[in-house]
Protein backbone atom coordinates (compact mmCIF):
# COMPACT_ATOMS: atom_id res chain seq x y z
CA UNK A 1 0.00 0.00 0.00
CA UNK A 2 0.90 3.53 -1.06
CA UNK A 3 1.79 6.44 1.65
CA UNK A 4 0.31 9.35 1.25
CA UNK A 5 3.36 10.70 0.30
CA UNK A 6 4.31 8.59 -2.18
CA UNK A 7 1.32 9.14 -3.97
CA UNK A 8 1.95 12.84 -3.68
CA UNK A 9 5.48 12.00 -5.48
CA UNK A 10 3.47 10.13 -8.14
CA UNK A 11 0.97 12.94 -8.94
CA UNK A 12 3.34 15.43 -9.54
CA UNK A 13 5.41 12.60 -11.79
CA UNK A 14 2.38 12.20 -13.65
CA UNK A 15 1.35 15.48 -14.34
CA UNK A 16 5.19 16.47 -15.41
CA UNK A 17 4.86 13.52 -18.06
CA UNK A 18 1.75 14.58 -19.47
CA UNK A 19 2.88 18.19 -20.17
CA UNK A 20 5.93 16.55 -21.58
CA UNK A 21 3.71 13.62 -23.34
CA UNK A 22 1.11 17.03 -24.53
CA UNK A 23 4.37 18.60 -26.45
CA UNK A 24 5.67 15.79 -28.24
CA UNK A 25 2.23 14.88 -29.03
CA UNK A 26 1.81 18.31 -30.57
CA UNK A 27 5.59 17.79 -32.69
CA UNK A 28 4.33 14.17 -33.71
CA UNK A 29 1.18 15.15 -35.07
CA UNK A 30 2.53 17.87 -37.21
CA UNK A 31 5.23 15.70 -38.30
CA UNK A 32 2.32 13.23 -39.34
CA UNK A 33 0.81 15.85 -41.30
CA UNK A 34 0.41 14.86 -45.24
CA UNK A 35 3.00 15.22 -47.92
CA UNK A 36 1.98 17.31 -50.61
CA UNK A 37 2.52 15.65 -53.99
CA UNK A 38 3.36 19.03 -55.48
CA UNK A 39 6.10 19.37 -52.75
CA UNK A 40 9.38 19.74 -55.16
CA UNK A 41 11.59 17.11 -53.44
CA UNK A 42 13.35 14.03 -55.32
CA UNK A 43 12.08 10.91 -55.40
CA UNK A 44 14.57 9.25 -52.50
CA UNK A 45 13.72 11.89 -50.74
CA UNK A 46 9.91 11.47 -50.71
CA UNK A 47 10.47 7.65 -49.95
CA UNK A 48 12.47 8.96 -47.10
CA UNK A 49 9.77 11.91 -45.72
CA UNK A 50 7.12 9.04 -46.20
CA UNK A 51 9.02 6.55 -44.32
CA UNK A 52 9.55 8.53 -41.34
CA UNK A 53 5.50 9.68 -41.37
CA UNK A 54 5.08 6.49 -41.01
CA UNK A 55 7.46 5.93 -38.19
CA UNK A 56 6.55 9.25 -36.62
CA UNK A 57 2.70 7.43 -36.90
CA UNK A 58 3.83 5.23 -35.05
CA UNK A 59 5.15 7.48 -32.06
CA UNK A 60 2.26 9.18 -32.26
CA UNK A 61 -0.21 6.24 -31.25
CA UNK A 62 1.77 5.27 -28.83
CA UNK A 63 2.18 8.42 -27.04
CA UNK A 64 -1.23 9.08 -27.37
CA UNK A 65 -1.83 5.74 -25.53
CA UNK A 66 0.87 6.50 -23.06
CA UNK A 67 -1.11 9.57 -22.41
CA UNK A 68 -4.73 7.64 -22.26
CA UNK A 69 -3.01 5.26 -19.73
CA UNK A 70 -1.36 8.31 -17.27
CA UNK A 71 -4.35 10.24 -17.54
CA UNK A 72 -6.35 7.05 -15.77
CA UNK A 73 -3.69 6.85 -13.44
CA UNK A 74 -4.13 10.08 -12.27
CA UNK A 75 -7.87 9.61 -12.39
CA UNK A 76 -7.33 6.44 -9.63
CA UNK A 77 -4.62 7.66 -8.00
CA UNK A 78 -6.54 8.12 -5.04
CA UNK A 79 -8.45 4.96 -5.08
CA UNK A 80 -7.77 1.51 -3.74
CA UNK A 81 -7.37 0.51 -6.95
CA UNK A 82 -4.04 2.44 -7.93
CA UNK A 83 -1.09 0.42 -7.35
CA UNK A 84 -2.47 -2.52 -7.50
CA UNK A 85 -1.68 -4.95 -9.79
CA UNK A 86 -4.88 -5.55 -12.04
CA UNK A 87 -3.88 -9.70 -12.60
CA UNK A 88 -2.24 -11.21 -9.49
CA UNK A 89 -3.69 -8.21 -6.94
CA UNK A 90 -0.97 -7.81 -5.22
CA UNK A 91 0.91 -4.13 -4.52
CA UNK A 92 3.12 -2.64 -7.92
CA UNK A 93 5.96 -1.47 -5.74
CA UNK A 94 6.61 2.35 -5.76
CA UNK A 95 10.38 1.59 -7.46
CA UNK A 96 8.34 0.84 -10.42
CA UNK A 97 5.28 2.96 -10.33
CA UNK A 98 7.58 5.87 -9.83
CA UNK A 99 9.37 4.79 -13.53
CA UNK A 100 6.01 4.00 -14.97
CA UNK A 101 3.38 5.29 -12.90
CA UNK A 102 1.06 4.35 -15.72
CA UNK A 103 1.75 0.66 -14.37
CA UNK A 104 -1.22 -1.47 -14.54
CA UNK A 105 0.78 -4.86 -13.91
CA UNK A 106 3.36 -6.06 -11.45
CA UNK A 107 6.68 -7.09 -12.66
CA UNK A 108 6.04 -10.85 -12.37
CA UNK A 109 2.62 -10.47 -14.18
CA UNK A 110 3.99 -8.19 -16.79
CA UNK A 111 6.63 -10.40 -17.73
CA UNK A 112 3.96 -13.10 -18.81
Amino acid sequence: MLSTEEKGQLKKKIESKLILLADDIEDLKEQTKPIAPENAIGRISRMDAINNKSVNEAALRSSLDKQQKMEHALEIIDTEEFGKCIRCKRDIPFGRLYVMPESEKCIECARK
